[in-house]
């Protein structure tokens, strides 16, 4: 039986990225399906031929993976000249475990480089974005392509940089919710919960950036769990760059006034 606050933590995360439609209604990006059934929401900027592509994958406790709380925040970026690219992937409420979640991210990156290309926009970087298991699923993307064989409709990418926002990176501290991706506990999978760690991956493509926000009222995922990831992706020669954000909760650090200024910046200098 799960504790009460085991049950709290996990409605809290199963909520993460939720909010008002990513359509936006009349004044919304228009989706398309990236794979049969998941749609990607591309934010162009206008007036530019080469930008950053940032795909922006949700959280939900790896129960689901709902991106309409984003579209603030993609739209901020991209007012800043970056391709934002928020996009549906298949969770545990889809009848799903790994590794297709982490597949379907990597499709959507090779999505959003390509939709940037449709629209006569040159990827200068093209970066993964997450929150939360979103977080967490974009930082085993970015650090391990090669450990997952995804069928794709794009040309495959990987990643250039990682961003990650309030991810509970080391699933061993996590493993009664990290079950939904997995469906079963580590004893009966040891393989894929270490495959699936990013922690224990840090030491792989040192050559990647990483940006991790967490808010210090954070009180779903500790911040620990940022600084603890920070730590072993240093150990493994990455230029990791760790903002704790006064006063921003699990849910805020997605807000395009918490995120948006910190991540515009770390971006945009990412080919400067």
């Amino acid at each position: 039986m799960w504790s009460a606050l085991a049950v709290s933590l996990l409605l809290a995360l199963a909520s993460c990225a939720g909010g008002s439609s990513a359509d936006g209604g009349s004044a919304g990006p228009v989706s398309h399906e990236y794979l049969p059934g998941l749609a990607a929401y591309p934010h162009v900027p206008d007036g530019v031929d080469r930008a950053p592509v940032v795909v922006m994958v949700p959280g939900g406790s790896w129960i689901s993976a709902d991106p309409t709380g984003y579209a603030g925040l993609a739209e901020a970026l991209a007012d800043a000249g970056i391709v934002a690219v928020p996009v549906t992937i298949r969770a545990a409420q889809d009848g799903v475990t790994y590794p297709l979640p982490v597949e379907d991210v990597l499709c959507a990156l090779a999505d959003g480089a390509a939709t940037a290309r449709e629209a006569g926009v040159e990827p200068t970087a093209v970066v993964l974005f997450g929150h939360s298991s979103g977080a967490h699923l974009s930082a085993v993307a970015a650090l391990a392509p090669d450990t997952v064989a995804p069928e794709c409709e794009d040309p495959l990418v990987e990643a250039d940089a990682l961003v990650g926002l309030a991810g509970p990176y080391d699933i061993r501290d996590f493993s009664g919710m990290a079950e939904n991706l997995f469906g079963v506990p580590p004893a009966e999978d040891p393989q894929a919960w270490a495959q699936a760690n990013p922690v224990l991956l840090a030491d792989r493509r040192p050559d990647l950036p990483v940006l991790l926000l967490h808010g210090d009222a954070d009180d779903v995922v500790p911040v620990d769990a940022t600084r603890a990831f920070a730590a072993a992706l240093e150990g493994g020669g990455h230029d990791t760059t760790v903002e704790v954000v006064p006063g921003a909760d699990h849910a805020s650090i997605y807000s395009a006034e918490v995120a948006g200024p910190l991540v515009t910046d770390w971006v945009l200098a990412l080919t400067d």
